[in-house]
């Protein structure tokens, strides 16, 4: 059995880096498909209104005084020397690309950025972005990171994603032609997914060459199109057993290689509705390895390419 029970993102960054790496939440001041009217206007039906940015420093600052405001931030917790500049909040490819090309290029050169990591949307990568992200790979590792959530189209259709698979597919080919590494974010508890519905989708992303994985926890928030469909149709919301079940069943056919960026994740306190076991982050981190000790089990173990 592997020494550790799966492949994190520390031990990755440890082996590339060798040193600790951490991540600095940025925004970008982009918007997205899904709120300016060109597919909607009120986002994703989980989506706050701070667009999954809801950690992120504030736009009205310049890229470099976003990450020297978080620096300062970290610096009282731990020594950090190196970090992940991650531009969270929104689309962060849906913009002007002389926008992009400046705040992405600000961050990157910044001496103590390793890697530059970009979520967005897999229908929000057109020919002039991925020619700048090419670039900028070639300066320091850049990672896109795609919210496909689920493969499943009546899932999608509900928590209305805007896309169907099939761009999915070909937002991955064209990363892995241009040499960016990906990372996709899959999200577990969806209204009306089933485990192996779940498992599925995790599957795929196996399939689809991506170098990294972010397993998050469904979080309905205040405000939120979710949280309406939530009192009115009261669907199931996972307890900390089923999810850690879960996790480790995802673990388990995951691709050893896979790295995996998250296990769960944190709801604004301020906003989360449900769960609210999930507020105990390193609670429900300790569960899931403790777990994964008790079953003598790891990332791979089950994994069938």
């Amino acid at each position: 059995m592997p020494q550790n029970r799966f492949r994190s993102l520390n031990t990755a960054l440890q082996e590339r880096f060798g040193e600790k790496i951490y991540k600095l939440s940025l925004n970008g001041g982009c918007t997205c498909p899904n709120r300016d009217g060109t597919l909607g206007t009120r986002g994703c039906i989980f989506c706050s209104a701070g667009g999954s940015g809801d950690f992120a420093s504030s736009p009205a600052l310049s890229i470099t005084e976003q990450i020297e405001d978080a620096k300062k931030r970290l610096a009282g917790k731990r020594p950090v020397q190196r970090y992940i500049a991650y531009f969270q909040a929104y689309t962060n490819t849906y913009a002007p690309i002389e926008h992009l090309r400046m705040i992405f290029t600000e961050a990157i050169i910044h001496p103590d950025v390793a890697v530059l990591s970009v979520a967005t949307r897999p229908d929000c990568l057109g020919p002039d972005v991925l020619e700048l992200l090419y670039e900028l790979n070639q300066i320091k590792p850049v990672w896109v990171e795609l919210g496909l959530q689920t493969i499943h189209e009546e899932t999608a259709s509900l928590i209305r994603r805007g896309y169907p698979l099939p761009v999915f597919d070909e937002a991955m080919e064209h990363l892995k032609a241009i040499g960016v590494e990906t990372v996709v974010h899959a999200i577990l508890g969806l209204p009306g997914e089933t485990p192996d519905m779940i498992l599925d989708t995790v599957r795929y992303i196996n399939a689809s060459g991506a170098d990294g994985i972010k397993l998050q926890l469904l979080h309905i928030l205040k405000d939120t199109d979710l949280a309406a469909y939530y009192k009115d149709a009261g669907f199931h919301v996972l307890t900390l057993d089923e999810y850690v079940d879960l996790v480790i069943r995802c673990l388990e056919i995951s691709r050893p290689d896979l790295v995996i960026h998250r296990l769960t994740g944190d709801g604004p306190k301020d906003l989360l509705i449900a769960p609210l076991w999930s507020q105990a982050k390193r609670q429900v981190l300790n569960t899931i390895h403790r777990e994964l000790k008790n079953r003598d089990t790891y990332q791979g173990r089950l994994y069938t390419p």
